[in-house]
């Protein structure tokens, strides 16, 4: 949960999309926030009090004071208690207040005296979103330090379809998330491989596996969300990169995969090499497409470039390396073998004899290997989870120039 014990204060404007708050309200406790919503008078015309307060497990405030009983919401203390301010939707009207000052409602009187960060998610029509008063007042606010999270392109409460949909719940809680987590890898520059290679046997076919790509897609998310510049060389997959500190270079073979990483490594902070790379590819790959024939088909195939060897090689004092080993007997024996022929710094060894973990799956199961001859094993964890492990450990390791370590 990323955003564990983090205080955030939701405001909710008079917004046809106040339907999404509930969404956002959902997802931002699910990641162990803690929400206090304020809602504009109009706001609770489009959804009511009621569901949002079940959902936050905290009174709704709309008032500077309970009517039933006359005690003072003060926009002072909200201001002080919260670590980051969000306000989703935040009408043309809200926006224009916020830009001049004007504190006219409680949540306009918190924003004044927040001393987090806020964070606000314009919800209107294209014509009013794009009218250049609206413009200059979201100036004003990005000048003053407020963060604003884009509207989308699409379909909108008016008929017509355009830019002005407020961002959808998910990619705003990210936003917090990759915001208010910790970056104590700011400022490094790391290479990641991922995925599987395919070597190609003709125009068709080709000899692969079936990694999928999701544990090295993990580690780059990891390595972003908490500050690297990663450089992600990635097999054929069909994985998207979310956070903007990636840089994502495709390729298809080993050969392509060899040439991407001997370019970049030398620039480079370390790398994670967790692509399963074939190890073989056909020697003379056919133009044309092969007929099926009665007799068998001979398939010589010779060895692709070993990146991790090539890599180990070049590795400079300050950089750190960190290799991946699947193996499916003698296992630990394997590891530490390659570990050591590698150049490795330390390898993370997962085994197709684990249960939900290896290729394909959403899970995994390792074992981290140091040359000192440390093994510190992990349960079955999401692949998520997997990368913050191995991510701990590099933070930890070491490297100081690498990871910024004062030892």
């Amino acid at each position: 949960m990323v955003l564990q014990g983090k205080k955030i204060i939701l405001g909710v404007t008079g917004s046809i999309a106040a339907y999404k708050s509930a969404q956002l309200i959902r997802l931002l406790v699910k990641e162990g926030a803690e929400v206090k919503v304020i809602m504009t008078a109009l706001a609770k015309e489009f959804i009511t009090p009621l569901t949002l307060a079940t959902l936050a497990k905290n009174p709704i405030l709309v008032d500077f004071f309970d009517p039933t009983n006359g005690n003072w919401n003060s926009h002072v203390d909200l201001g002080l208690w919260a670590d980051a301010f969000l306000i989703a939707p935040a009408t043309a009207n809200t926006i224009g207040k916020m830009a001049t000052g004007v504190a006219d409602n409680l949540l306009l009187t918190t924003y004044l005296s927040a001393k987090c960060t806020v964070f606000v998610a314009p919800a209107m029509d294209l014509d009013m979103f794009a009218h250049p008063s609206t413009q200059r007042n979201l100036q004003t606010l990005k000048s003053i330090g407020n963060h604003i999270i884009e509207p989308g392109i699409g379909e909108l409460a008016s008929g017509l379809e355009g830019k002005g949909r407020m961002e959808e719940p998910e990619s705003i809680v990210r936003f917090l998330a990759n915001f208010l987590t910790p970056k104590p890898l700011l400022g490094k520059k790391i290479l990641i491989t991922a995925g599987p290679t395919y070597e190609k046997i003709d125009p068709v076919r080709f000899v692969g596996n079936y990694s999928s790509g999701k544990m090295g897609f993990a580690l780059a998310e990891v390595c972003a969300s908490r500050g690297a510049d990663v450089c992600l060389i990635a097999g054929p997959v069909h994985l998207k990169t979310i956070n903007s500190n990636i840089e994502r270079i495709d390729v298809t073979s080993a050969s392509e995969m060899y040439d991407v990483v001997m370019n970049r490594f030398y620039g480079m902070d370390g790398a994670i090499l967790c692509a399963a790379v074939a190890d073989f590819t056909p020697l003379e790959p056919a133009f044309s497409k092969l007929k099926r024939e009665k007799e068998n088909l001979m398939l010589e195939l010779m060895p692709t470039k070993d990146i991790a060897a090539a890599v180990g090689d070049m590795k400079m004092q300050q950089q750190f390396l960190v290799g991946f080993a699947l193996e499916t007997n003698n296992e630990e024996e394997n590891a530490f073998k390659k570990l050591e022929r590698k150049n490795f710094d330390f390898i993370v060894l997962n085994s197709l004899n684990d249960v939900q973990a290896g290729f394909g799956f959403e899970t995994n199961k390792i074992t981290i290997l140091h040359r000192t001859g440390l093994k510190k094993h992990f349960e079955l964890k999401t692949k998520k989870a997997v990368a913050e492990d191995i991510i701990d450990e590099i933070e930890t390791f070491e490297v100081p120039i690498a990871i910024g370590i004062k030892i």
